[in-house]
């Protein structure tokens, strides 16, 4: 079994800052990407930020300049925000493409999420 478990998440006034972090654990062979993903109420999921283990980054556009991603470990991967909005509020959802040795295919595995909520 493979787990990942997201933190960070809260209530923030807007202009605030909050750091998500998600840990990957079980049996992992490799996890070619991370990132984060985003479902606000009445919206579908939508894209945050991907990193791939080379290195590359994308950023949604609604993100880019006041979002950071980052994997300091091989098995997490951290999004740092600055200058939440209210449309910033969603549940936030950690992403792993991973190949667990279970299967030995490769997947997307999601953690169970955590809430943002941007609101004074």
């Amino acid at each position: 079994q493979v787990q990942l478990v997201e933190s960070g998440g809260g209530l923030v006034q807007p202009g605030g800052s909050l750091r998500l972090s998600c840990v990957a654990s079980g049996s992992i062979f490799m996890i070619h990407a991370m990132g984060w993903y985003r479902q606000a109420p009445g919206k579908q999921r939508e894209l945050v930020a991907t990193i791939t283990s080379g290195g590359y980054i994308n950023y949604a556009d609604s993100v880019k300049g006041r979002s950071t991603i980052s994997r300091d470990t091989k098995n997490t991967v951290d999004l740092q925000m600055n200058g939440l909005q209210p449309e910033d509020t969603a549940v936030y959802y950690c992403n792993a493409r991973m190949t667990v040795l279970t299967t030995l295919k490769d997947d997307d595995y999601w953690g169970q999420g955590t809430q943002v909520t941007v609101s004074s």
